[in-house]
């Protein structure tokens, strides 16, 4: 597995990581915990050493898995995690006395002395980020975290949080389908050489050319709710795997693979984290690292998305209102 530098920080990591989310929420009932531990050890022998979690990913019980999968691996591995939600209260919370308690339980739960890259999960306005930044500081001096993140923050955010402490990544959705981050936030993070973690770096599994109108969700899946998903827009957005599949066929790939290619291809700084609970998807995704896009296989594929109006709005309103972008 190749390898990148996230931004200045020096924090290297598996070009392709892994988002651990969907083994425990937001897909449909929660599958084997043995097979999960399974998968992450076969990704870990696969080359992948970043793995992503948090608090509120079940909650708590996805930082459980994570940490029981990964232990054999500590000093091997780079672990994410976040703080930032009021879990079992509605909103976010990032006082700097919560900030704490959930790095306490964040390192029980992980198994490991520190954690490696610390997200806060979204941007709580009624605490300004230089406190946030501040006591994320504190904890990296006391030993308990070795780097700084932010999540679906803006450029004006980040400047303000770097300038106290510096951040390591931004993790915020991104893919062929999502692109605000390329406007105001990429230069942001080239200037302050902050590396970037696209998150449903799949389209929550559309880009995958797996689904289409005639799917059908369980009722526990989030994309029930999610406009971008209602079966009019799926099928408007055909379209764009059209587009895809055309690319794919083109460099004996399939679209997942060219879809996480693309991002890779966007900055060196990228390191985009899909998440599955199947093998044999995994091997897909990891095999996205070793298909090259030229500039003129990239020049093609943005003249064809170009003529794509992806249909739907990506969050719901009230799930939209807690990002910073």
């Amino acid at each position: 597995m190749q390898k990148r530098i996230l931004g200045s920080s020096g924090l290297e990591v598996s070009a392709i990581g892994f988002g651990a989310m969907g083994m425990s929420r937001g897909y449909g009932p929660s599958p084997d915990r043995p097979e999960m531990i399974a998968l992450l050890r076969q990704a870990v022998e696969r080359g992948v050493t970043l793995f992503d979690t948090a608090e509120v990913y079940g909650p708590f019980v996805n930082e459980e898995l994570v940490g029981e999968a990964l232990e054999p691996f500590r000093g091997e591995v780079v672990i994410a995690t976040k703080f930032g939600f009021a879990i079992g209260a509605e909103g976010v919370d990032s006082r700097p006395e919560h900030i704490r308690e959930v790095a306490d339980a964040s390192l029980r739960r992980l198994r490991v002395d520190a954690i490696d890259l610390f997200y806060q999960h979204r941007v709580d306005p009624a605490v300004p980020i230089e406190e946030v930044a501040g006591a994320v500081g504190e904890l990296i001096r006391a030993g308990k975290v070795r780097h700084f993140g932010m999540s679906e923050a803006s450029a004006a955010t980040i400047r303000r949080a770097h300038a106290v402490q510096p951040v390591t990544a931004l993790q915020s959705e991104y893919s062929l389908w999502w692109r605000r981050p390329e406007t105001e936030v990429f230069p942001t993070l080239a200037e302050l050489g902050i590396g970037f973690v696209p998150f449903s770096p799949l389209g929550r599994g559309f880009l995958t050319g797996t689904i289409d109108a005639s799917t059908s969700f369980d009722d526990a899946d989030m994309r029930r709710s999610l406009p971008r998903f209602s079966a009019e827009a799926r099928e408007a957005n055909q379209a764009l795997i059209e587009r895809l599949n055309e690319v794919a066929a083109g460099k004996g790939a399939t679209p997942a693979q060219i879809a996480l290619a693309w991002l890779l291809a966007q900055r060196p700084w990228i390191v985009p984290i899909p998440g599955t609970r199947r093998l044999e998807r995994l091997d897909e995704n990891l095999g996205a690292a070793a298909v090259s896009l030229t500039a003129e296989d990239l020049a093609a594929l943005e003249e064809a998305l170009a003529k794509v109006a992806v249909q739907g709005d990506r969050y719901t309103e009230s799930m939209e209102r807690m990002t910073n972008l």
